[in-house]
């Protein structure tokens, strides 16, 4: 009975096994450019915008604290909230920097 078993699957044995692995291969590229290559860019432009961080830039951190960089270092950031707390957070914990020119233009426009 094993001796019929290995008989009936030898001879397709090499077309049912790229039948099974093509479909594994379609479904990681369909993830690499749904998921993976879309994750990388965002991580990459997080990066660029953490390194270009520099003092009085304003930013908001992770937690919704909004402030001013009034220290920076390789990665720790000190930030003023109001004009006399000054907070320290990782560089990490920095969630989006805001322009100074954009917040200079709100700050006009609102006049």
């Amino acid at each position: 009975m094993f001796q019929f078993a290995t008989a009936a699957a030898a001879p397709g044995g090499a077309g049912g096994l790229f039948q099974m692995i093509w479909p594994l291969a379609l479904m990681f590229v369909i993830f690499y450019f749904l998921l993976i290559r879309p994750n990388q860019k965002k991580q990459k432009q997080r990066q660029s915008m953490l390194q270009a961080l520099k003092k009085g830039d304003k930013v908001i951190t992770i937690g919704g604290l909004h402030g001013t960089i009034m220290e920076i270092t390789d990665d720790v950031v000190v930030l003023r909230v109001n004009d006399v707390t000054k907070l320290t957070f990782d560089r990490s914990a920095i969630s989006n920097a805001i322009a100074k020119d954009t917040a200079s233009e709100e700050v006009v426009s609102k006049s």
